[in-house]
């Protein structure tokens, strides 16, 4: 089988989908920030420059045009090289500044309109091409003053902030795909363990279970699912096979003298009599045959669940009183007391039929086993907060090393071989208490056995 493409999983796929979704929110953060502050710093320089026009104009007006040549002179020569000023007289003539002439394609000066201005500055002896940010105006007399600012700064910050974005970006990238190709190559690693223990399942070993790595997270938590249910399944299917063989080793029995008995018949001379008594044999066999299968079909039902479907509110007492007249006339034939105590109003959420075979298999489990003179308790009642159904016996019990085992299928204690019976009786009971989340106890009775049902309360309809 290929190994899947790192690159291909889900995992990296969904790297690279917050990867983009990141690069986008960082992307739509910095040009927030980018523009913000762009249009800042043109706020500021169109401030300075109008507070430089003002404080001139206010000079000019005050003091006259020699001081207005002094001052801007002085700012010219001494002050910050980034400031342009030219100062003209009406007929456009330079009176002072560091331009050599009024710009030419200036447009809107009689309204102080803002222009632009792409210059050839010298700067430190050397002429550079500048772009400035200038605005005009018309001083008393005609004369004309423009004020201006090198955009430089403005040009540096930008690229600069082009620049970070664009590293930002490509190391955000790198490392996302780094990040990703680490994430996915740990999950990869963790979902091939997985794959090789669902291909030995497959094969046959449903001993593997899916290993977990002890953090808690949500693969350990579906691993631990999946190992509960691979539990299951192995006791499911360890369960069939011993009930195929056993149902195997349990029908070759009645099969043969169920042959036996017609082919016995066959040869002997025609009898009615006889015949009439090998075929009430044969029929007798035939009935072990069907109760066996009849009861492996129930055990089936209560084991897959499917007879939750119809779980409805039943009344406890009533299903016991019933089983205890069915078996009343039986117990007494064989001289056994069977005594009820039976509490009312006792209900439980079940399966009516599959409860009714588990208590009717309890009543004759203690039939069989308890002798002549015996007595059986049957009760219900309310403990411990559930409802429980008790049948108590004075027979032989079953020794406590015993008591689990008894409860599989086909499980028949020596002392029981010779009687009838294939084994099935406690192992329906078994299967109908799980489907119904009760608890099922094997006691001593000192003598005899006690066999107590413990369900959930449920309200009374």
């Amino acid at each position: 089988m290929r190994p899947p493409n790192l690159f291909q999983t889900s995992a990296f796929r969904l790297t690279l989908l917050y990867l983009a979704l990141f690069s986008v929110s960082v992307l739509a953060l910095l040009g927030f920030i980018y523009w913000s502050t762009v249009a800042v710093i043109e706020r500021q320089t169109a401030e300075t420059i109008e507070s430089e026009i003002r404080g001139l104009a206010e000079q000019y007006r005050r003091q006259g045009l020699g001081r207005l040549i002094e001052i801007v002179r002085e700012r010219s020569d001494r002050g910050d090289p980034s400031n342009v000023y030219l100062l003209t007289d009406p007929a456009r003539r330079p009176l002072v500044g560091n331009l050599a002439a009024w710009p030419e394609t200036e447009t809107g000066e009689e309204s102080g309109a803002w222009i632009t201005l792409n210059l050839d500055r010298r700067l430190d002896g050397v002429r550079v091409p500048r772009t400035v940010r200038a605005r005009t105006f018309v001083l008393t007399g005609d004369y004309r003053l423009l004020v201006g600012r090198d955009t430089q700064e403005r040009i540096r910050f930008r690229r600069t902030v082009v620049q970070a974005l664009a590293w930002s970006l490509a190391a955000m990238l790198v490392l996302g795909l780094a990040g990703g190709a680490l994430i996915s190559r740990g999950m990869l690693a963790r979902v091939d363990r997985v794959a090789g223990s669902a291909r030995a399942i497959m094969a046959g070993d449903l001993s593997q279970r899916l290993a977990t790595g002890g953090s808690g997270d949500e693969f350990d938590r579906l691993a631990s699912s999946l190992n509960g249910m691979l539990d299951r399944i192995e006791a499911l299917m360890t369960g069939m096979r011993l009930a195929t063989d056993s149902l195997a080793h349990d029908l070759r029995g009645p099969l043969t003298r169920l042959r036996s008995r017609i082919e016995l018949a066959l040869r002997a001379e025609p009898d009615s009599a006889r015949d009439r008594e090998a075929l009430a044999a044969a029929l007798d066999e035939a009935d072990a045959t069907l109760a066996m299968f009849e009861s492996l079909l129930r055990i089936a039902l209560a084991e897959g669940g499917v007879a939750k479907e119809d779980f409805r509110a039943l009344p406890l007492d009533a299903l016991a009183r019933d089983a205890a007249e069915l078996y009343a006339p039986l117990a007494e034939e064989k001289g056994v007391t069977l005594a009820t105590g039976l509490a009312d109003d006792l209900t439980v959420s079940g399966h009516g039929e599959l409860l009714a075979q588990a208590v009717s298999n309890l009543l004759d489990n203690a039939v069989k086993h308890t002798p002549p003179g015996g007595r059986i308790d049957l009760t219900t009642a309310v403990e411990a907060g559930a409802v429980t159904l008790l049948v108590a016996d004075t027979g032989p019990g079953i020794p406590e090393a015993d008591r689990a085992r008894v409860q599989e299928r086909f499980v028949r204690l020596d002392r029981s071989r010779g009687g009838p019976g294939a084994g099935l009786g406690l192992s329906l009971v078994a299967a109908v208490a799980r489907l119904h989340g009760a608890a099922l106890e094997l006691e001593d009775n000192a003598p005899g056995l006690r066999v107590v049902l413990r369900f959930p309360v449920h309200p009374n309809p």
